[in-house]
């Protein structure tokens, strides 16, 4: 499985059978590597609707008419304008022919048009992806919560957690969600996009090693295998 960090909160995952992005937000970001319209993908995941997370989300399903997999409100908001969605809640999992899904609960709120007319969005969750024989957590935007280590359960072999601070939690809270994840990899999100979440991500990958964990800061454009 190949994993490709677009910046902010944005992942290209490669199955051996389908290519998913998260959270598209390329257009305004300034770390993306890459033009939304160059993006090649089979489904769009959305943790939740702030548009650093959903930006380029409608563009880029309907130039590659993939399914859009999002809580409820998500789904039916990008349905209504055409994208083929499928929707889902917190606790609720479905098998696609990649594999399966899981939302999970996120502690952060939801919304499109934020100050400006904003529209309820639904809850905001953190993702679980099963397919070949990997399991990965997207914990979205969130705050610590103590159920992280309910997550844990069955193992995960990358965990993805924001350590901005401001919006979500900061690098100490993230240290604390490792180790309730116990993950076999970690990486860090969501920090140096802007300055009010500025970062130094290889600063908690040092302080993630002195508690026991592996972390790879992979900059916008890199790649991983797991």
């Amino acid at each position: 499985m190949k994993i490709t960090y677009y910046g902010h909160s944005c992942f290209l995952i490669e199955t051996s059978s389908a290519r998913l992005i998260i959270d598209p937000f390329l257009t305004e970001n300034p770390q993306a590597p890459l033009k939304a319209e160059d993006v090649r993908c089979d489904y769009v995941l959305i943790t939740h609707g702030h548009e650093d997370h959903t930006g380029d989300a409608l563009a880029v399903a309907k130039a590659n008419n993939a399914t859009l997999i999002a809580n409820y409100e998500i789904a039916e908001y990008f349905g209504a304008q055409g994208v083929k969605s499928h929707g889902m809640n917190p606790g609720g999992s479905f098998r696609f022919p990649f594999g399966r899904v899981k939302l999970t609960i996120a502690h952060h709120s939801s919304s499109i048009n934020a100050g400006l007319n904003p529209l309820y969005m639904g809850t905001a969750c953190g993702i679980i992806i099963e397919a070949d024989e990997r399991r990965i957590y997207h914990a979205g935007d969130t705050a610590l919560f103590l159920d992280m280590q309910l997550i844990a359960k069955g193992g995960l072999d990358l965990a993805i957690v924001p350590i901005g601070d401001n919006f979500t939690m900061g690098p100490e809270d993230a240290l604390d969600a490792l180790d309730l994840l116990k993950p076999r990899l970690a990486i860090p999100v969501h920090y140096n996009t802007w300055p009010p979440i500025a970062q130094d991500a290889a600063a908690f990958a040092l302080a993630a090693a002195r508690r026991g964990h592996t972390v790879n800061a992979v900059p916008p454009g890199g790649t991983l295998d797991i």
